[in-house]
């Protein structure tokens, strides 16, 4: 039986891409956005898309574009809008419209009965609460005191009682895209659903720290450099968006560093009120390093306190270095504006790291498949 996959909120194909390179036939894809969808049909002309509010579009319909029946599909995949979870997000949780769309995709799933579905969402969702308050509020009172739907963790835990009521078997670990080969230090969310309850184990990675015991000993291979992922692209083919009027202060700062390469005299100019904050504050006026992965790739990286400067050029990362450190082949096409390019693909999953998920996924398929096939076997030879 060949694999198939449903993909909801497709977005720029990452997980999808690494699917397809595990063998998966996807039949269809559906995202909301206008400028995705454009950007879908420009790489894959003849994929089924369904455009719009997913809300609007039934289970019959999706099953019916993919050519496939209930119980089926190989495998739902996808990651609803993590906006609502995400530090960068403003962490709006469930209370925000974004947050409903996760139970769109327990629906299908519910009347779809894939053999696996596949969920991927921000690491921040671990650790959202169910309702959002301001941080400010919740300083003035200690965790156990807030009611509980205020209490940091509940979110994830609505949502695995949510995904447990479908009857899948449920197992959830956050991954480290660098671990698999992606040019990126990027922690994501992955849950893994099975149909008839057997165990999924997760990839084992393939990559870590150059100085680690791992890679030292030859086990695994060191982490890929942002030099390795770049290297080809010609400076003057490169699209980004200018730095606002504080990115003339991004020559002070050395490849691998940030707002403490600022002279003395500057830094509390430069860095304003956020020059008083707590914490490290290492992503204002990050530059990156060429012999390190790049941190996470953010929705745009002009704003000061979450800045990816190139290691070299005083200008922020451009559209084709986001998309070599997602993992996105040279050839792969993205529509719309410089802005809207930048997001889909800082909202897309790492094409290696779902790359290894999906082959986790195949060999367990694969697996099953052939007892089944031994099943039936067994019953005509008796």
């Amino acid at each position: 039986m060949p694999l198939t996959a449903i993909s909801l909120f497709s977005g720029a194909m990452g997980l999808d891409l690494g699917f397809e390179k595990a063998g998966f036939d996807i039949r269809v894809a559906c995202e909301l956005r206008e400028e995705v969808c454009k950007t879908i049909s420009l790489n894959r002309p003849a994929l089924q898309v369904l455009p719009g509010d997913i809300a609007k579009h039934s289970t019959t319909d999706i099953l019916k574009r993919a050519r496939l029946r209930v119980g089926e599909a190989t495998a739902v995949i996808g990651g609803p809008a993590c906006q609502p979870f995400s530090t960068a997000g403003g962490r709006q949780s469930f209370n925000e419209k974004r947050g409903e769309v996760l139970f769109e995709y327990i629906r299908i799933v519910n009347e779809a009965k894939p053999q696996f579905f596949i969920f991927e969402n921000v690491k921040g969702l671990t650790s959202a609460a169910l309702k959002h308050i301001s941080f400010y509020e919740r300083v003035k009172k200690k965790e156990h005191e807030l009611h509980e739907e205020y209490r940091l963790g509940t979110a994830y835990q609505y949502m695995m009682e949510k995904l447990k009521g479908t009857g899948y078997k449920i197992h959830s670990k956050i991954l480290n895209a660098a671990d698999y080969g992606a040019p990126q230090k990027r922690l994501r969310l992955i849950i893994i659903g099975s149909r008839d309850g057997v165990d999924v184990d997760f990839p084992e990675p393939t990559h870590a720290a150059p100085d680690s015991e791992d890679v030292v000993s030859g086990r695994k291979q060191r982490w890929v450099t942002l030099r390795e992922a770049l290297k080809g692209l010609k400076e003057n083919e490169q699209e980004y968006v200018k730095f606002p009027s504080w990115g003339r202060y991004m020559k002070y700062i050395k490849p691998g560093g940030d707002w403490r390469d600022l002279p003395a005299r500057i830094q509390r100019r430069a860095m304003k009120e956020s020059y008083f904050s707590q914490g490290g504050r290492t992503g204002y006026f990050r530059r990156l390093s060429w012999d390190k992965p790049s941190p996470t790739l953010v929705t745009l990286p002009i704003f000061k306190s979450t800045c990816l400067a190139h290691p070299k050029s005083n200008r922020p990362l451009s559209v084709q270095e986001y998309s070599r450190l997602q993992g996105f082949p040279d050839e792969w096409k993205f529509y719309g504006t410089v802005k809207q390019r930048y997001r889909m693909i800082g909202e897309a999953v790492p094409v290696p790291l779902a790359y290894a998920v999906a082959l986790a996924v195949r060999n367990k398929s694969t697996e099953l498949l052939g007892i089944e096939e031994g099943n039936r076997q067994r019953k005509r030879n008796s």
